[in-house]
């Protein structure tokens, strides 16, 4: 029976790949990968976890679902900014999460260096993200989630004080389609800290694709939905996401640059 689930889930894994190399678009993939078969390959692949392991897993994939699901549906984004170099925001309101943003812009790096800066350098944000004061990894569940903290700097002018958050995050990479998901989540050992507001996040989503036509450029696709805490009027809310946005895209290709 063992080997039978094994061959099954490495039968799926490599249908999803190749569907997600002729793909033509994001929306059909979203919807295969929301099937959550998708996901057994890997599991299989790697050691027993615990309960508490489990939990943190099963976050990950709620937060890359939801933010798919959130994502494919196409109606009722307004625009929020647009910017010269193209790179715009978008956002909607949501009956169960509020307010979320969507930044869409193409960084002209390959998908393999966005992909690696954005994961496997993940803890080096704040030399370059003036937004970011630190990321650290907490923990590692697998191949695929860890556990997060991340202290955001205040805002010019104190606008908005210093939020930091507690997240799990889980990557997945099918063909030529990455999504980096995660979501807020209670970790024991970083208990609130002095000076923070515990903020929360989620679900929030990062999908990166090769540009069509030109594999050396890649589309970035950024769901953010952020509970910032505290009293903080909604213009200001608004006005804050919304750039923090723009100004990533921007901190991101000057780090790619270098």
């Amino acid at each position: 029976l063992s080997g039978l689930r094994r061959q099954a889930a490495v039968t799926i894994s490599q249908e999803l790949s190749k569907f997600a190399c002729h793909s033509t678009g994001p929306s059909t993939w979203i919807n295969q990968v929301r099937r959550r078969s998708s996901l057994l390959s890997s599991r299989l692949e790697e050691k027993p976890f615990s309960e508490m392991e489990m939990s943190y897993i099963k976050q990950g994939e709620e937060a890359l679902q939801k933010s798919l699901s959130i994502l494919g549906d196409q109606d009722g984004w307004k625009t929020e900014t647009v910017v010269d170099n193209g790179d715009k925001v978008l956002s909607k309101v949501l009956p169960d999460v509020g307010k979320v943003f969507r930044l869409e812009v193409v960084v002209d790096q390959p998908l393999d260096a966005v992909y690696s800066e954005l994961v496997d350098n993940m803890e080096q944000m704040g030399d370059w993200n003036p937004n970011v004061k630190e990321v650290k990894i907490l923990q590692k569940i697998g191949k695929d989630t860890v556990i997060t903290h991340e202290k955001a700097a205040a805002t010019p002018g104190n606008i908005v004080g210093p939020r930091d958050f507690v997240s799990v995050r889980c990557s997945k990479r099918r063909g030529s389609t990455c999504v980096l998901a995660g979501m807020s989540t209670k970790y024991g050992a970083m208990p609130e800290q002095e000076g923070f507001i515990r903020a929360e996040n989620g679900p929030t989503c990062m999908i990166l694709r090769p540009l069509p036509g030109s594999p050396s450029q890649t589309k970035l696709i950024w769901l953010l939905s952020i509970d910032l805490k505290g009293w903080l009027p909604k213009t200001i809310i608004n006005q804050v996401l919304s750039q923090t946005q723009v100004d990533f895209a921007n901190h991101l290709r000057e780090r790619l640059a270098r």
